[in-house]
């Protein structure tokens, strides 16, 4: 199979969740704040709700071009990522609640199925992703 990277971010964090993010491009310039600490600030499980929602519905609209179906402009996707603890440490738990107020539940029920197949961030909650961790 040939990869071809179609878009790389860049994004300096410091001080981790109470810290800042800036993507190179200064289209994210963000601060970060730990859930329930009252910080200001956003964290790193609604940055990822936010990711997978929205790829998850470009990944709508291209399953509903594919079956010719027009999706409404309604539709919505909502995400939930619990940060979770366990026996053997933290670990996430997430999923996706989609909203297709007009179109039929077999119709809505294949769309969501074949998005699922379609979305990048899907691909990753279900099958993991190639990552590394290095010394910069």
């Amino acid at each position: 199979m040939t990869t071809r990277t179609l878009y790389t971010a860049h994004v300096h964090t410091t001080g981790g969740r109470d810290g800042a993010a800036r993507s190179s491009d200064d289209q994210l310039n963000i601060q970060l704040g730990s859930p329930g600490s009252k910080r200001p600030g956003t964290n790193p499980e609604q940055l990822f709700a936010a990711g997978w929602s929205a790829c998850f519905e470009g990944a709508l609209g291209l399953a509903a071009n594919e079956a010719g179906v027009t999706l409404p402009p309604e539709t919505a996707v909502d995400a939930e990522v619990d940060l979770n603890r366990g026996d053997d440490g933290f670990f996430l738990t997430a999923r996706l609640k989609v909203s297709l107020p007009g179109v039929g539940r077999e119709i809505a029920q294949s769309l969501i199925e074949r998005a699922h197949q379609i979305c990048p961030y899907s691909k990753m909650t279900r099958d993991g992703i190639e990552a590394g961790v290095m010394l910069a």
